[in-house]
């Protein structure tokens, strides 16, 4: 069978009150050239009922126990064929039903590159706008561009699926973060940005509900990359600016 442009993986558990919304921008999409994998870490709650409920002969359900999120991550890449992974977990929507539209025209004017990315907007678990990300994709993304932290969010960064590897699930937090850097590694440069949003983030995720912890594992995967006292140097200018936004507000 010929390979789709897109494996969408959905990693959720117990997530009855916001995988519909998921599904939906997924289902309403325009262009369909892709697979969706729901890798489900066996939800006791109505999550497979409503799953049910959203017939999609491009999906499939993976729902077994797992080790954590991104264990379930490494799941869902081994048992997806794509020729680009995108990462949308339960409660994260596309923006708007031209989405992977917009990032086909974006890879196919890049000429398959090896990552493709864009903007996000937050909204809230009633799917309503609260503002911009609080660090905005820049407009020349390079590996770089991480040394200050995740400017591109994980579910708007698509990543060629043969330069990628698997999540470090030593990384309980930021293996995202991780990932996105080893990704970047192996682009060659070759790099795309959409023109669109492409993500509406959930503001309830696992890492805002952990976020000191991840903060944690954030700066010593900056410090394994980009050096010790750089990211130190970093962290002192972060939080000039933090203070900065405090005042104003």
């Amino acid at each position: 069978m010929k390979e789709p442009l897109f494996s969408i993986i959905t990693v959720c558990y117990n997530a009855e009150a916001c995988i519909g919304s998921t599904l939906t921008s997924i289902d309403v999409q325009s262009f369909t050239d892709y697979e969706h994998l729901i890798v489900d870490g066996k939800s006791s709650d109505a999550t497979l009922n409503i799953v049910a409920t959203h017939d999609n002969p491009l999906r499939k359900v993976i729902s077994e126990p797992d080790k954590g999120i991104y264990d379930a991550m490494n799941k869902g890449i081994a048992h997806t064929s794509g020729k680009y992974l995108i990462f949308l977990n339960a409660g994260d929507c596309f923006h708007s039903p031209g989405t992977l539209e917009s990032i086909a025209k974006t890879i196919n004017d890049n000429d398959c590159p090896g990552i493709v990315y864009g903007q996000t907007a937050i909204v809230d678990s009633q799917g309503q706008y609260l503002g911009p990300r609080h660090l905005e994709a820049p407009a020349k993304l390079t590996l770089d561009s991480f040394a200050n932290g995740m400017v591109v969010c994980h579910q708007a960064f698509v990543a060629l699926r043969r330069i990628t590897g698997k999540y470090n699930t030593a990384y309980r937090f930021s293996a995202d973060y991780d990932w996105c850097i080893q990704c970047l590694m192996h682009s060659r440069k070759n790099i795309g940005m959409a023109s669109e949003i492409l993500i509406d983030y959930l503001n309830e995720g696992a890492t805002t509900h952990n976020h000191m912890s991840s903060l944690r594992e954030r700066f010593r995967i900056m410090c394994y990359y980009y050096g010790t006292l750089p990211t130190i140097w970093r962290h002192i200018r972060f939080l000039g600016r933090a203070l900065k936004r405090k005042i104003k507000k």
